[in-house]
């Protein structure tokens, strides 16, 4: 028994100095920071106890001592118990999704929170763990690799079953995280062209919107900066992904010489039409290129074609999504972050008085518990979505900064446990999880600084919540527990 005993001793003391301290360290310098940030939001008396449960901070608090407590539990689990169950993990979890939308109450509108008494659980916090254990159980199925679209099949259909389930609950903010694991993809080969795709129709769907009001040669801006969006990137396809120089410069002339032919007319005073000019140049390009193809690389010139066409009825599909598919209140909060319209007193209320409230706090803001337009109740949702203006007015710049640099750190150290990691269940997890913060952080902060439409997405560690703190301590404990084995290699 003594023999045993000692045995399991060293091995704790083994896992203990294996885990990543400094990567602990700064989850409890976050959350920690976080909890006096929602004392401040949610406080008018210092003479209120912080730990005082009937008040939010309290709640926080008592919320990360059940972290630490979750933390430190997963600790002690079997590692390889986390990729053996994986599957299961993830299919109970969309099984709870599903319920959850018919069973939980409405909430402003959502379905997504499941009621227990007095206690509220948002499942979609915890599937984002289960999703991210399937994926890297995937990735690490002997003789997986994606080659071919059919390796893509199963991927895609592990991120977007969640997708549709929280969709179902009418949480879209939630389920457009999940679409952050497309960066997992990419880093464990997917062609780096469907991101450049995707940030194009991202790009297009902005400048579409953004620039409709406005003409050039007799067609919307927004559409005239994308048709010729489309040429440059039909040119740079050609020379950098066809690697044809032969057809990247005969279609440059072309176009160079189309442009000078439009702009001699319409110097001498004939009109020309956007959309003539754009859809006699491209298609001749493109006929072109189906011509010249065949003395190239088919599938890369076939590629680019697609390509352009592609992009050209994205275009035009715009205004249709956004005005019979988006919902009246999402069309809003685009408009707003656009600029397209102002609403200060109604759907960008939020948005303008989080800028203010930011804008204030010049440098070095106005202290702790200082806030004006925190005290004064100015901005709704303050301490859960909007927490990081309550930083940005009573810690200024100074402050904000700060927690940009904590958040960068935490991220570069997960893509670092990633990059160290002797297999591929514990690389995949690892990115996924920082793909999940990249997203988090970068929508919550464009949120509240008016970028982009609110969505309701916390800010890790510090928004208010239980459902997302367990979350993203569940997501990071593991991952702790994952990369502890690193010295059973000889890694540290």
């Amino acid at each position: 028994m003594a023999y045993t005993k000692d045995n399991n001793n060293n091995e704790s003391n083994r896992l203990l100095a294996a885990v990543d301290w400094f990567t602990v360290f700064i989850y409890i310098v976050m959350v920690i920071a976080g909890a006096l940030s929602i004392y401040a939001a949610t406080t008018s008396s210092p003479d209120i106890s912080m730990f005082d449960l009937d008040t939010y901070s309290g709640k926080q608090f008592m919320w990360i001592g059940l972290s630490f407590v979750i933390g430190f539990s997963l600790l002690l689990i079997d590692r390889r118990l986390y990729e053996a169950y994986a599957y299961p993990i993830y299919a109970i979890m969309i099984i709870i999704l599903i319920v959850t939308a018919f069973v939980s109450p409405n909430i402003k509108g959502s379905h997504s929170w499941l009621k227990f008494g007095s206690f509220s659980i948002q499942p979609a916090e915890f599937a984002k763990t289960a999703t991210a254990l399937a994926l890297a159980k995937l990735f690490s199925t002997y003789g997986f690799v994606l080659k071919g679209w059919r390796t893509y099949i199963v991927p895609v259909g592990i991120i977007l079953l969640p997708v549709l389930c929280i969709l179902l609950e009418r949480e879209t903010g939630s389920a457009l995280v999940y679409f952050s694991l497309i960066l997992v993809l990419y880093r464990e080969g997917m062609n780096g062209f469907v991101l450049f795709a995707l940030l194009c129709a991202v790009s297009y769907f902005v400048l579409v919107l953004k620039f409709a009001g406005t003409l050039l040669m007799g067609i919307p801006l927004g559409n005239f900066i994308v048709l010729t969006c489309v040429m440059v990137f039909i040119v740079l396809m050609l020379l950098v992904y066809c690697r044809s120089l032969i057809l990247g410069r005969n279609v440059t002339i072309g176009y160079i010489a189309a442009a000078l032919l439009a702009w001699g007319l319409s110097a001498m005073g004939v009109h020309i039409n956007g959309y003539v000019f754009f859809f006699t140049v491209i298609p001749a390009s493109i006929i072109y290129l189906l011509i010249g193809m065949f003395h190239d690389d088919l599938n890369k010139v076939l590629t680019t074609v697609i390509f352009a066409v592609v992009s050209i009825i994205f275009m035009f599909s715009v205004n249709i999504v956004f005005n019979h598919v988006l919902a009246p209140h999402q069309q809003n909060r685009i408009n707003i972050a656009l600029g397209i319209e102002e609403d200060l007193k109604g759907k960008g209320y939020n948005v303008n008085q989080s800028m203010i409230a930011i804008g204030s706090g010049g440098a070095t803001g106005k202290g702790f518990m200082q806030g004006t337009q925190t005290k004064l109740n100015y901005v709704p949702e303050q301490h859960t979505d909007f927490i990081f203006c309550t930083i940005g007015e009573e810690q200024g710049f100074v402050g904000t900064s700060v927690v940009l640099i904590l958040f960068l750190i935490l991220i570069l150290r997960i893509i670092a446990i990633a990059e160290r990691q002797h297999t591929t269940f514990g690389r995949v997890y690892a990115y996924c999880l920082a793909s999940i913060l990249i997203f988090h952080l970068t929508i919550n902060i464009g949120m509240v600084i008016g970028i982009v439409p609110v969505i309701g997405i916390p800010l890790p560690f510090f928004s208010y919540g239980g459902s997302s703190l367990w979350g993203f301590t569940i997501l990071l404990f593991i991952l702790l527990r994952i990369d502890a084995v690193r010295t059973e290699y000889g890694t540290w």
